[in-house]
């Protein structure tokens, strides 16, 4: 990574919140280090209740996604400030992180971006590989429904991780969505397809137990970018949304 981001990168505890209250979180982290206010960061975060997040410049969306339901409860539907498509937030695990300083094609960025994800899930015995899927992804409502040279695959083609991103004045957002154990019918409702669990390691299958993939891949990314991380939890929630 650039010298520019050498300084200590702020690490934010995991958080769950609903999806309105996460994306508000990530949009604020932008825009303060963009503002030079706040360092480079990373988090990761679970949604409280299922969700539905589109794609900045995504508009033209199924009628029937507003009446989406899940064990009795309704999809929240949510637009994100990156692009790409929709994503069903169900069973997964997200992460985001902010920075500056980087040099070379949106490609080269989420390649350099995305190692901390390749070195971390290969120290957890899952080897992934970037996406080979051209243009054609626009046509899919669906981010997991292609996978792209920003996504990535595990090795019997299973589209692990989709990711995002958002620039402003030489600043980078790019956050995404790790699959773990996405609800088969619920995905087949939203997207007319099902969609399987990955095949994981039995150790990292467990719902809600995302502790040893956090602490992973945070020291890949300490490895990776070659930086320490301060641990600062958000002062509250209503602060950032205001």
């Amino acid at each position: 990574m650039s010298s520019t981001i050498a300084k200590p990168w702020r690490l934010i505890p995991f958080l769950k919140a609903t999806g309105a209250e996460q994306m508000a979180v990530d949009s604020w982290l932008l825009d303060q280090h963009v503002k030079g206010l706040q360092p480079s960061s990373l988090r990761f975060y679970a949604w409280r209740e299922p969700t539905l997040s589109l794609g900045y410049h995504q508009h033209n969306i199924p009628d029937h996604w507003h009446s989406l339901q899940w064990q009795g409860q309704s999809v929240e539907i949510v637009r994100r400030p990156t692009g790409g498509r929709a994503v069903l937030h169900q069973g997964d695990l997200t992460y985001a992180l902010v920075t500056s300083g980087l040099k070379g094609s949106r490609r080269d960025v989420y390649q350099r971006l995305c190692q901390f994800l390749i070195e971390g899930w290969q120290r957890l015995d899952v080897e992934l590989t970037f996406g080979a899927v051209g243009r054609g992804y626009i046509h899919n409502p669906s981010c997991f429904g292609t996978a792209t040279a920003a996504d990535l695959v595990m090795a019997d083609g299973y589209k692990l991780i989709g990711s995002a991103q958002a620039y402003r004045n030489g600043c980078v957002l790019q956050h995404g969505s790790i699959r773990l154990q996405p609800d088969s019918d619920l995905f087949k409702a939203a997207f007319g397809e099902p969609m399987p669990p990955p095949k994981l390691p039995t150790a990292l299958q467990t719902v809600g137990n995302f502790e040893r993939i956090i602490q992973t891949l945070t020291q890949a990314a300490s490895d990776c970018f070659d930086v320490k991380f301060e641990e600062q939890p958000l002062a509250s929630l209503s602060k950032v949304n205001l």
